[in-house]
């Protein structure tokens, strides 16, 4: 029970956190500089600056307002408590941020955007990692993805870059400037992969599928100098139509150029296929009894 408060706690926290370093990024590298990275502070900006009265994070929270009450009404309620707070806390932050730092070019980059975009990226992307991590969602254009999803064979992927390639145009409608939507497009792409590095963690682990006609030699090199397991799965050549065994097994890069070298030395004409993991659960590496307490 107490691992399970804690664990709630730490999500609150994170989601708090997250708010906060996303609300930083938009202030300091984004809004300044008419940048337009999608979802509702994306019209939020081309707002403000339509109508200078109206702070971004204000009108964010006007759109996720309506939005997730008909994300409510048509997903049902799988926006709780941490995504409520997560909206209102990121538009709240973002406006007592600009008050206090202000947007007039406050870090004095207003001549290198390539280098504001790729700094907001990654703090937008850190914000918002920190806020899926807690199961929190970030609403605006998620919210709008999800319904379309919802009626549509597209998925949540596709439609959230279609919505947001929408509001970047819209930017480049009302800036009239070709470089807001390359710039924009940066940070869309930067905080995407942050995310991505957030969520599933850095993996040098590699997967690789090998066929050999001296595969028991190969089996005892994974068992008994990397002490390492694998698969056997029966193959049939596509050319030939021999019967074939093939390999499959998991290491670490550090391991790979040992097993290529040694699988050389036995049999110079096998097979290898190198795939690149996202990530590993089960013996040997991070165990699927880990990974769901982290989510718990």
């Amino acid at each position: 029970m107490k691992r399970i408060l804690s664990l709630k706690v730490f999500d609150y926290f994170l989601t708090i956190f997250g708010a906060f370093v996303l609300a930083a990024g938009f202030v300091l590298f984004i809004n300044p500089y008419k940048i337009v990275p999608g979802g509702v502070f994306g019209v939020g900006i081309v707002v403000h600056y339509l109508i200078p009265q109206m702070p971004v994070g204000s009108f964010g929270l006007i759109l996720n307002i309506p939005l997730t009450l008909l994300g409510f009404k048509i997903l049902g309620p799988r926006f709780g408590i941490k995504t409520i707070l997560g909206l209102i806390l990121s538009s709240v932050f973002m406006d007592i941020l600009t008050i206090l730092i202000g947007e007039n070019d406050p870090l004095k980059i207003s001549d290198d955007l390539l280098l504001s975009s790729i700094y907001g990226g990654i703090i937008i992307g850190v914000g918002l990692g920190m806020i899926f991590k807690a199961k929190a969602t970030s609403g605006g254009s998620d919210i709008i993805a999800m319904i379309f999803n919802k009626y549509s064979k597209y998925s949540v992927g596709q439609l959230l870059i279609v919505i947001d390639s929408i509001i970047v145009l819209f930017g480049l409608i009302v800036f009239k400037d070709w470089k807001i939507p390359l710039y924009s497009w940066i940070v869309i792409f930067v905080s995407g992969k942050v995310i991505d590095l957030l969520l599933q963690g850095i993996s040098y682990d590699k997967a690789i599928i090998i066929i050999s006609e001296k595969y028991d030699d190969i089996r005892s090199i994974i068992i008994e100098k990397l002490d390492r397991g694998g698969t056997y799965f029966e193959g049939e050549g596509m050319y030939s139509g021999e019967a074939k065994k093939v390999i499959f097994t998991v290491i670490t890069r550090r391991e790979l150029s040992e097993l290529e070298s040694k699988i050389y030395c036995i049999d110079p004409k096998a097979f290898l296929t190198v795939i690149n993991t996202s990530e590993i659960l089960g013996e040997g590496f991070k165990s699927l009894n880990e990974k769901i307490d982290q989510k718990k």
